[in-house]
Order: structure tokens, then C-alpha cells, then sequence
């Protein structure tokens, strides 16, 4: 028998997140949500949730992004209405390209108020419509449960995406008979996916990979939502086949196994690029076709026969048409594959088809390899970052958005669910916030945040969430006093133009900044403090920031220009790869992997 009892509708929204598995929520108060906060009061004196007070709503949403990508569980976000509210507007599109479940809680003003313009009133619910995967606005308190367990549900439930439930201020405090719904009394017919995998497609599926000499696994986000590392791992391994993956997709291998291509695309590494633009088949798991990763869409992987395998059937075939298409779960899809393979009486492979395949791609690594300058005056971001990897190989990363995020990609080794890094969008500022979502939700690993200069100073106010909790939060400040990536495009297509890119006038101190939060400061300007510093930034267990001051004409090679092909990249020849010494003047230089 179902019980019900009279409380209000902020009771009901509390007591529908507890039991939806809701441990954290990131948030702000305000006049809107008020009741909301006022009921969040009395669950946290009875320790059976925690609020996490960020200092800015975008903060809020950016710390519940990444404890979302590191856990896999739902990130939870409060606001108030209006600028609270409008201010969650970037963390949503970040989460939403990124694919990331969250359930975005607003407050909005009481509900014969809606539409007068009242004080702090904005149409969330119109405002972010192109950027949710689905939103609500609660007239009635008695709704608020089931909102709550299909707005669970939807996040989480096939592509995962942020949800967004705005609540008037008097639905909060109305009382009404209130009986709690479970997600598996919701019923959503149009959430429910069926998957499109038939024997057909698995005959089709091996058939090209037995006709094929030189395949490619092409792995996205999808991979790492699906927890599907090993699975992808023991596919590559027994078909011998090489894994590119995208800059969502870190993690699904180790950087360090032979098969191990790392990421491809605009900074992508040269072997990776290669490998894409001379495959014969390209199985695409969980990937979806990004601008970033294809390059030249017409020439990408132009010679090959294409296997498209996403949860979402939306992403098939629309940037490019696979020969075989299938639409599910990718983690329980390969689990069948694999299962075809066994009910198959005869079925033998010759691996040995993909040799001079390896080999070729072995001699690329040899030829283009990813190089950390080393015996020069500077300090190199890619050494500091090569550095760290070896120190923290089990460490969780996040990043911002420039060319430091793009050198993390490329040196650093990490885990699956241990990459956290706005893409989709390019979100700056998203790196620190969302490094505290990633502790909240790993309380005993370490967590190392890598910014730039520029990035960090978009949400840097989040020092005080990491000061008020005493999260041992790392943060790694490339500093080369520019919007580094801007400086780079100015630099080889604009003209060397530098349009407002220069940071370093109004820059803070960055050790009294960090001094100022209680959180130790520290600083490299020269190579022969490297080893140590970085030792002492490994070990400390406290918060601690260390501001790199790197070569400021440094450049992230290779590249892929605008409108290119993969195979054609800035920065690259055979004598000198990947050379940083190439930085001080436009060089472009087009290789053929011919």
C-alpha cells in the first residue's frame, strides 16, 4: 500500500532527490528558491545530504558537470530565478554537448507573478529549450515527484543530458497530500529506445572487418559513458585493430599500449591523422563525426567503408553515411557481438592481415612522434604536463579550453572517467568548478585542474568553494600571458594581427592570489626548479596552485587547418617534427603520409 502524507512542495522535492540517489548538490541561493533552501536546511542537519555553496551559478553547474563525468551518476545544480538562473545558461550547453546528465533546479518567481515582468523573472524554460534535453516548469506541487523521477530518468537514459526543472516560489511552500514516485513508476514511452542490432548486422559487421587490411577503431564519448574501455579493448585486441580517439574519448585506453594511436583531429597526433585519412574501415564507436575531428568532412577517411555504432540514432548518418548502422547501448552491443562470435561454429580470424597495417602506423609514431622540448632555456608546457603524468598517472584531470587543453590531451595518460574537459562547446572557465564537482565525488583521489592564464581568470572566484571545503584540489596555470590559442590563429591566419589576446597587463600575482584563498602558491620560471616544484606540488595534501611560466610564443603542433584535410598539417615535417622551435614565425607546412 502506498502511503501519503501532507507536506509541502519543497519537502517533496528534497525527499524525491534523496531517493533518486542524489548524495551532493552544487548551487546559490536566492529570493526564489528560498523555500527550497529552508527545507534543504533541515535534510542537511540530519547529514542525509550536502550542499556544496559555490561562489557563482556558473560555478554550480560546471561542479556538477564533472562530479557527473567522473562518477556517471547525476550531477544536481540549485539556482534562484532570473540571473541565478541565466547564469547557469553556458553549464547547460556545456553539458549538453558533452552529453552529461544533470538536473538543473530553478527557482521562478510565484506563479500569479509569471508573465508580469516581475522582479527576477526570466522564461528559463524558453531561454533553454535549444540546450536541455528536456525541462519542466512545476504548477503543481503534487507533479513535483514524477518530475523528479523522469527528469532522472531522461538525464541519464540512453544520450544522457541536463534537465531542467524551473519551480515558482509558491509551489515550494503549498502543501498537498504527497505520495512519492519512483523511476520505475514513470512511464515515457518516447525515452524508451529500442536497439536496431540484428544478426545482419553482426554478419556485416565481421564480414568487412575480414575483408579489411588496414581498419581503424574511431572511439568517442559514447565509449566512456558506456563504461565500455574493456570490451573496446578486447575487440581491438582480437581483431588487431588500432584505436584513434576523440578528445571526449580519452581515457578508453591507455595511451601507452600498442594499439594506442591517441587523439586525432585539429591537434591530433600525426599518426593518428594518417591512420584515419588511409584506413580501408573505420568502425566509429560512440563518436559523432565532430568538425574538429574530420577536418575536411569529404576527405575524412575518404577510402573507407564506415561502421557506425551511438546510442543515438539522430547522429547516425549525419555527417557521414555508414555502410552498417547500428543504434543501442555501445557496452551491451559489443557483449552481443562477441556472443555472435562465440555461437559461431567455424569462425577463425587471421590477425595477421593487419601486420604491415601496425607496421606502417609503427613507422609514423617513429617519424611524427609527439615531442617535449627538453634540451632548451625554457620551460615547455609539454614537459611540465609529461612531467605530471608520470607523477599523478592515477590522477583525475580536468581542463580548460586553449592550447594547455590541448597539450593535456596529448601528454597526458589517464584513466577512463578521469578526463574531464569541456568540448563540445570550448567552454573557458570550465576547468576549476568543475575540478571541484570531480573531488566531491572522489573525496580520497588526488584532482588536478590545468588552466591557462585566461581560462582560470574566467571562474577563478571558485577558490573560495575550494577554500571554504579544504579540497585538496591541484591547479596546474600554463601561463604564457595570452589567450594562447587566439595568439596562435592570429598568428597563422590573421596576419600575426594580435587583436586583444595579451593578458598579462591587469594579470593577477598569482602565489598572492592563491595566498589570499589560504591556498599555498607556487611557481616555476625556470627548468632547473622543474623536478623539485612539481614533487612538492604532487605531495602536498592541501590546495595548492602552481602558475607555469611558459615560452609565450609556444605552439601547439600539429595542427589541422581550417578546411583541411587530417592529412595536411601545420608544424609537421620529417626532419623536424612537431618542432616548438617552429613557433616564432608562420610555418605551414603540408605532409602526404605517402
Amino acid at each position: 500500500m502506498t502511503l501519503s502524507y501532507t507536506v509541502t512542495g519543497a519537502f517533496s522535492l528534497m525527499d524525491s532527490l534523496i531517493k533518486n540517489g542524489t548524495s551532493y548538490i552544487f548551487g546559490y541561493p536566492g529570493g526564489a528558491i528560498l523555500p527550497i533552501y529552508d527545507e534543504l536546511f533541515r535534510w542537511e542537519e540530519k547529514n542525509l545530504i550536502k550542499h556544496i555553496l559555490c561562489r557563482h551559478e556558473q560555478g554550480a553547474v560546471h561542479a556538477a558537470d564533472g562530479y557527473a563525468r567522473s562518477s556517471g551518476k547525476v550531477g544536481v545544480c540549485f539556482a534562484t530565478s532570473g540571473p541565478g538562473a541565466t547564469n547557469l545558461v553556458t553549464g547547460i550547453a556545456t553539458a549538453q554537448m558533452d552529453s552529461i546528465p544533470l538536473v538543473l533546479i530553478t527557482g521562478q518567481v510565484a506563479r500569479p507573478f509569471i508573465g508580469t515582468d516581475a522582479f527576477q523573472e526570466v522564461d528559463i524554460f524558453g531561454i533553454t529549450l535549444p540546450i536541455v534535453k528536456h525541462s519542466y516548469v512545476v504548477r503543481d506541487p503534487r507533479d513535483m515527484s514524477r518530475i523528479i523521477a523522469e527528469a532522472f530518468y531522461i538525464a541519464n537514459s540512453g544520450r544522457p543530458g541536463p534537465v531542467l526543472i524551473d519551480v515558482p516560489k509558491d509551489v515550494g511552500l503549498e502543501k498537498f497530500s504527497y505520495t512519492f514516485v519512483s523511476q520505475k513508476d514513470v512511464y515515457l514511452p518516447g525515452c524508451k529506445f529500442a536497439k536496431s542490432v540484428k544478426d545482419k548486422h553482426f554478419h556485416k559487421l565481421l564480414e568487412l572487418i575480414k575483408q579489411s587490411s588496414q581498419p581503424l577503431l574511431y572511439v568517442g564519448g559514447g565509449a566512456i559513458t558506456s563504461n565500455a574501455s574493456d570490451i573496446i579493448t578486447s575487440f581491438a585486441m582480437k581483431f588487431q585493430i588500432p584505436i584513434t580517439t576523440t578528445l571526449m574519448g580519452k581515457g578508453i585506453i591507455n595511451d601507452s599500449h600498442p594499439l594506442s594511436l591517441g587523439m586525432l583531429g585539429m591537434h591530433g597526433t600525426a599518426y593518428a591523422n594518417f591512420a584515419v585519412s588511409e584506413c580501408d574501415l573505420l568502425i566509429a564507436l560512440g563518436a559523432r563525426f565532430d568538425d574538429r575531428v574530420t577536418g575536411k568532412l569529404d576527405e575524412f577517411a575518404c577510402n573507407a567503408q564506415v561502421v557506425h555504432i551511438d546510442v543515438d540514432s539522430a547522429e547516425v548518418g549525419k555527417n557521414r553515411i555508414p555502410q552498417v548502422a547500428i543504434v543501442g547501448d555501445l557496452k551491451d552491443i559489443l557483449i552481443e557481438f562477441f556472443q555472435y562470435l562465440e555461437s559461431l561454429k567455424h569462425f577463425e580470424f587471421n590477425n595477421q592481415q593487419t601486420i604491415s597495417w601496425q607496421q606502417r602506423i609503427a613507422l609514423w609514431k617513429q617519424q611524427y612522434p609527439l615531442l617535449v622540448p627538453r634540451n632548451v632555456d625554457f620551460v615547455s608546457a609539454q614537459e611540465i604536463l609529461s612531467e605530471i603524468s608520470l607523477l599523478e598517472p592515477n590522477a583525475y584531470y580536468t581542463t580548460d579550453v586553449g592550447q594547455h587543453q590541448m597539450w593535456a590531451a596529448q601528454f597526458v595518460n589517464v584513466l577512463p572517467r578521469h578526463w574531464m574537459s569541456s568540448s563540445g562547446l570550448g567552454t573557458m572557465g570550465y576547468g576549476l568548478p568543475a575540478a571541484i564537482g570531480v573531488q566531491i565525488a572522489n573525496l580520497n583521489q588526488k584532482v588536478i585542474c590545468v588552466s591557462g592564464d585566461a581560462s582560470f581568470q574566467m571562474n577563478l572566484q571558485e577558490l573560495g568553494t575550494i577554500s571554504q571545503y579544504n579540497l585538496p584540489i591541484k591547479i596546474l596555470i600554463i601561463n604564457n600571458k595570452w589567450q594562447g590559442m587566439v595568439r596562435q590563429w592570429q598568428q597563422a591566419f590573421y596576419g600575426e594581427r594580435y587583436s586583444h589576446s595579451y593578458m598579462e597587463k591587469g594579470s593577477p600575482d598569482w602565489i598572492k592570489l592563491a595566498q589570499s584563498f589560504g591556498i599555498l602558491g607556487l611557481e616555476i620560471d625556470s627548468r632547473k626548479d622543474l623536478h623539485k616544484t612539481l614533487e612538492l606540488f604532487s605531495k602536498y595534501t592541501g590546495p595548492v596552485m602552481l602558475n607555469c611560466k611558459v615560452k609565450e610564443e609556444e605552439n601547439c603542433y600539429p595542427m589541422v587547418a581550417p578546411g583541411k584535410s587530417n592529412a595536411q598539417m601545420i608544424g609537421l615535417t620529417k626532419t623536424n617534427p612537431i618542432s616548438s622551435s617552429n613557433s616564432d614565425k608562420n610555418v605551414v607546412i603540408k605532409v602526404s603520409s605517402n
